[in-house]
């Protein structure tokens, strides 16, 4: 989407230099008043020329601005925008300018886990957490209706600009919950026997959190909001189904290592009998081998430690 926001060009003075210029008009006012009292100038003219240098004084005075680093003043006359300023330091502009402050900086979200259905219809909790920040304050101040909660129960600039940041911060958190809903029905929370090459909300964090991001900016981006970093930082089953999910990953969990354990036993009884044939220990019959490889077989798969039974001697010489 392209943006409209510019760099404000219109009149700016040092802050310190506009000041001298304020003094200097409180002065000339000052004088004006003590020289019509005295009759060093008309006493008219003196009371008319103060009270004009003091409204003048005053009007001056609400020019100036300051601005610390990572914020910036979206310039305003009469309702068209004139610019965004964001050099930092002290400064006066035209008075009649409505300079509308925000903040640059990078900020935290850090929502409650929200109960969504996972890609095979599991419920599950998940939550998120990310970082964001002012991007476009062109977007942020006229695309999306921001002002009239700043402006609701402000009474301050201060209150004025918290109330903003509070409205930018509740459109990431709604728009983070829609996106968060639709990337996580996307994938299922686990592996599956239906789905054991796709990514899973468990086992590819990093794959899913980049997919979360392009999401969100693209939801933001009408705010002039860009998400900076966003990750899933809490993961679970629902209350509901958890202790027969957890049942299952444990039979999942014990089948795979059976699986490792039988394979490592069969390894071992060939490699014991291809030993035995080779050095000629012993010349073991079909029969003895089978009795042999299903000995070994039990001992090694066994949970318990297997009880030996000696062997009297039954082998044919």
């Amino acid at each position: 989407m392209e943006t409209k926001e510019r760099d404000y060009k219109g009149m700016v003075m040092n802050g310190f230099l506009a000041l001298l210029v304020n003094l200097a008009m409180v002065a000339a006012a000052v004088l004006s008043f003590v020289g019509a009292a005295n009759n060093y100038i008309p006493t008219v003219l003196g009371i008319v020329v103060g009270i004009v240098l003091l409204v003048l004084w005053f009007v001056h005075f609400i020019g100036f601005m300051t601005l610390e680093p990572n914020e910036a003043r979206v310039m305003v006359f009469f309702g068209k925008y004139k610019g965004t300023f964001r050099q930092a330091g002290f400064y006066w502009v035209n008075p009649f300018l409505d300079k509308k402050k925000v903040s640059l900086r990078a900020r935290n979200l850090n929502p409650e886990p929200i109960k969504v259905n996972d890609l095979t219809g599991n419920p599950i909790m998940i939550g998120v957490v990310l970082v964001w920040k002012l991007k476009d304050t062109y977007k942020a101040l006229f695309e999306i209706d921001s002002q009239t909660m700043a402006l609701a129960g402000a009474t301050t600039t201060a209150g004025a600009v918290a109330g903003r940041m509070r409205a930018f911060e509740n459109f990431v958190r709604v728009q983070s919950d829609a996106a968060l809903r639709q990337v996580a029905g996307r994938y299922a929370y686990d592996d599956t026997d239906a789905a054991d090459e796709q990514l899973t909300l468990r086992s590819n964090a990093d794959e899913i959190n980049q997919e979360l991001v392009h999401q969100l900016n693209e939801r933001l981006s009408m705010a002039g909001i860009e998400v900076v970093e966003a990750r899933i930082n809490y993961l679970a089953y629902a209350p509901e189904i958890a202790a027969i999910m957890l049942k299952r990953q444990q039979a999942s969990a014990i089948i795979t290592a059976r699986e490792k354990i039988v394979e490592g036993a069969v390894s071992m009884v060939k490699l014991a009998l291809d030993k035995l044939s080779t050095e000629a220990v012993v010349d073991l019959d079909e029969e003895k081998k089978a009795a042999m490889v299903s000995n070994l077989l039990v001992v090694l798969c066994a949970d318990e430690p297997a009880q030996p039974v000696i062997n009297s001697g039954t082998l044919n010489h």
